[in-house]
């Protein structure tokens, strides 16, 4: 019995074999992103009011200057036609002194009183048909609009967003990078980028920028990535980027769960070319 228990104790312990091959393998950084547009672009209130009319939705195709949605403007357009009138009383009263000054029969001051009223009437209708304008939100540029906050009735205070727009130009993934990898990301470099949206696609992309300031919480560092213009990703879907640092060709390649101790960004970033996943692929042995 004694011998027995000894012999199982100390036999060997069985592991799974490793076949390794020759391929090519990549060093890449892995990161976690979003799709989002190259430029959002929120279209805010310059005036509060109430809003009465709503032009488009989400996912309208808008142009520049297109109008979007309309403030409640009555009681400025009243406004409006009271400032005009008096504009126009002043602009009377300026050509009757006008000609009665040729005739003598007024003085200077009196002209020059005549046409401070009439430019003070006109800057005050101005002003109040600009104010006008500003219950009208228009496009400022063409694109298409994401997301709207906001409906009918709702009061909208100065300076709140009621829609934002993408503007036309394509899309980008922006991804957070590990504070110990981003040493190796460059402007240009190119990233394999995999959406669970479209499992069995692998687009590729390049890097855009990468943020000089990380985020000293989340230690990590903010990298944008163009996709290109046929991508079938839309804005707000997550994806999963492996940014291209080295590639080598014939490389002895093994699976990565039979290396003791492999390392993501080291070890465990060497991955087969053909690998959509950061999770799964082949490590490059460095025996």
């Amino acid at each position: 019995m004694r011998g027995f228990l000894w012999r199982h104790v100390t036999a060997p312990a069985l592991v799974p074999a490793a076949h390794p091959r020759v391929g090519e393998a990549v060093q890449a950084v892995y990161a976690a992103g979003t799709v989002e547009p190259l430029v959002m672009v929120p279209v805010a209130a310059r005036a509060a009011g109430h809003l009465v009319a709503l032009k488009v939705d989400e996912g309208a195709h808008v142009r520049a200057g297109q109008l979007l949605a309309q403030l409640d403007d009555s009681d400025l357009r009243a406004a409006v036609a009271q400032l005009q009138a008096r504009r126009q009383l002043a602009q009377q009263t300026y050509d009757r002194t006008a000609t009665l000054m040729k005739q003598g029969w007024v003085t200077r001051s009196s002209m020059d009183q005549a046409a401070s009223d009439l430019k003070a009437a006109a800057a005050a209708e101005q002003q109040a048909r600009a104010q006008v304008r500003f219950m009208a939100l228009t496009a400022p540029t063409s694109g298409t609009v994401v997301r709207r906050d906001g409906e009918i009735g709702q009061f909208i205070p100065t300076s709140q967003p009621v829609f934002f727009l993408a503007q036309d130009g394509g899309l980008r993934v922006t991804a957070e990078v590990d504070e110990e990898d981003i040493p190796l990301v460059r402007k240009g470099q190119t990233v394999l980028i995999r959406a669970d949206a479209f499992p069995d696609r692998v687009l590729q992309g390049r890097v855009l920028e990468v943020t000089p300031k990380g985020d000293d919480i989340a230690r990590s560092y903010r990298v944008r990535i163009a996709l290109p213009q046929d991508t079938p990703l839309m804005i707000g879907m997550t994806a999963d980027t492996n940014i291209l640092i080295r590639k080598v060709e014939d490389a002895l390649l093994i699976p990565a769960d039979a290396v003791v101790g492999a390392r993501s960004g080291w070890w465990g970033a060497w991955r087969s070319a053909t690998s959509s996943s950061a999770s799964r692929g082949q490590t490059k042995c460095r025996c």
